[in-house]
């Protein structure tokens, strides 16, 4: 049955575009953190919309189970097959094209292989912005960006990924093509289906294209770095630079003293702002449609608030693209900190924003009477509520050592999150590694509704076995 099924899939798409060969799917099987390796019966690889809709289509005639995958950067096991062979990966990457730009409605339609910096430049290029941005930019797709319902660092203003997608087109589980490319604000038609697989992770159907928002270009934005004593004046600053700036503020970023110092450890060669260190640090953009002195007049106006109210220590304003990026690199260097150190058990939870102090305090307090000695690496997207809770080994305790607590760990953290009312996956989905998670946290009634659109769309349960539920 496997060679006639792999036969099918070949007349479909070329014998080239069909991989078997365990060299040849090696790099498709494995997640990004490198810690999982699945098993596939092939990888496939089509080129056009018409190609992944047959492909599906014969899946579902064998009962061929289907993992899709567009660049490999989730976190959650979410794109990378199980260890049984079972299923195909099928991956978007050769749908990459960018099919339309219209600039007065103001949107871009492109396809799910598109790589995001890809439609960034796109966007850029046509005098417009595509807003999302994330450390991954340069290799993740958008198809995967819509499946996880990515965040990134400008959420604050713009939304996740749902919040810039107007239109999807398709590959149903029965291998039927849902035409959505509709670029329009209004479409009051019945049930948001856009919205069903948007985060989905590919359970529910293959994406394969989308009409995706952009934005005026700002004329210019300017980013600074606030040191200050605790969580709570940063959630402080943040209110007062939201009553300052409004909409201008695009990204507010907290990070902890650990976490620069990590960076400055394995990152030397990048700036040290200040003299001393300090408890927290909130790094802050903002843009403005109007100029480069409104945009400094404006942040330097907040900060200067915060500054005589007590609520910063000290502040850096960068004065040029140079200092704004280097000022970036420091946060953006600290996951790749965090991979010098060695393993460490990650957290990406959201939190009713005002609860995010109270929650640091708590479960910093819980860890360390459970295990004396870990490290917390704490930083995230302060102004959305988002933070990335990672905590690393004693120092001395071997990593492999360490990880062997992760159930206990994630038991303590997980608990806090559901105890100040906030989601234990806030941009990285459920995926494999969470699922059980959800299980333990999400309302039945939550669980049982997903169940029913799952057996609806997908009765055959081909779509990404094992992820999510």
């Amino acid at each position: 049955m496997t060679e006639d099924f792999l036969g099918r899939c070949r007349a479909i798409v070329g014998a080239a575009s069909v991989l078997t060969a365990d060299a040849e799917m090696a790099p498709y099987l494995t997640d990004w953190r490198g810690r999982f390796t699945g098993r596939a019966r092939a990888v496939l690889l089509p080129a056009t919309l018409e190609q992944v809709a047959q492909l599906v289509a014969a899946c579902a005639g064998a009962r061929v189970p289907i993992v899709p995958q567009g660049g490999r950067t989730g976190l959650v096991l979410g794109s990378v097959p199980d260890a049984s062979g079972a299923a195909v990966v099928l991956s978007m990457r050769r749908l990459n094209r960018i099919l339309d730009i219209d600039t007065v409605n103001r949107t871009i339609t492109v396809e799910a292989g598109a790589i995001l910096q890809q439609i960034q430049d796109a966007a850029a290029q046509a005098g417009l912005l595509f807003p999302l941005s994330l450390a991954a930019e340069g290799s993740c797709t958008i198809g995967g960006n819509l499946s996880t319902n990515a965040g990134g660092t400008a959420v604050l203003r713009y939304g996740n990924t749902r919040d810039l997608c107007l239109g999807l087109q398709v590959v149903t589980p029965a291998g039927e093509v849902w035409d959505g490319l509709r670029g329009l604000r209004k479409d009051n038609t019945g049930y948001a289906l856009r919205d069903l697989f948007i985060g989905a992770e590919g359970t529910l159907g293959v994406i394969t294209a989308a009409v995706l928002k952009l934005y005026p270009q700002p004329k210019a934005s300017t980013t600074a770095l606030v040191a200050m004593d605790s969580p709570e004046s940063a959630l402080a600053l943040l209110s007062l630079v939201q009553d300052g700036c409004g909409s201008s503020l695009t990204a507010y970023e907290l990070m902890s003293d650990f976490c620069l110092r990590l960076v400055g450890e394995h990152f030397p060669h990048l700036p040290r702002p200040f003299a001393r260190s300090h408890a927290q640090y909130a790094l802050l953009e903002v843009s403005s449609s109007e100029s480069e002195a409104h945009a400094v007049g404006l942040l330097e106006g907040a900060i200067e608030a915060a500054l005589e109210g007590g609520l910063a220590d000290d502040a850096v304003v960068a004065t040029s693209i140079a200092q704004s990026t280097s000022l970036w690199q420091l946060r953006e260097h600290i996951p790749l900190a965090q991979a010098s150190a060695g393993k460490n058990i990650k957290h990406d939870v959201s939190l009713p924003i005002s609860q995010i102090a109270a929650f640091i305090a708590a479960t910093d307090a819980a860890l360390a009477a459970a295990f004396p000695g870990c490290q917390v690496v704490c930083f995230g997207h302060l102004g959305d509520g988002n933070l990335h809770y990672n905590v690393a080994p004693m120092a001395g305790v071997a990593h492999e050592d360490f990880l062997v607590n992760q159930a206990a760990i994630n038991r303590i953290v997980h608990d806090k999150v559901a105890a100040f009312d906030g989601s234990i996956s806030a941009e990285h989905g459920i995926g494999a590694l969470k699922r059980d998670e959800l299980q333990r946290y999400k309302d039945p009634v939550e669980l049982n509704m997903m169940r029913a659109i799952k057996g609806a769309l997908d009765p055959l349960g081909i779509m990404n076995p094992g992820k999510i539920l």
